[in-house]
């Protein structure tokens, strides 16, 4: 796998694919703001919205769960 890129390196690459950062977040199905704010780097994409956004950009090694699947650990963590 390449390497994690920086925030320009992920700006740089949807640049390349002619790609605006609201067309990444809609083909994605993330937040717009919650997509600029991890390559501003106002998050840093340690859970949440922000981290599938950061390792969709490349930005982090990292998984995405299904909504359903991070709902059941949830759940099982607390009970």
């Amino acid at each position: 796998m390449p390497g994690i890129r920086t925030a320009a390196q992920a700006k740089a690459w949807l640049e390349h694919q002619g790609k605006s950062v609201q067309a990444f977040a809609r083909e994605h199905g993330v937040d717009p703001a919650t997509t600029y704010q991890v390559l501003a780097g106002r998050k840093k994409g340690r859970r949440g919205e922000a981290h599938k956004v950061a390792v969709l950009l490349g930005m982090k090694d990292g998984i995405i769960l299904a909504e359903a699947e991070s709902q059941n650990e949830d759940q099982e963590c607390g009970s």
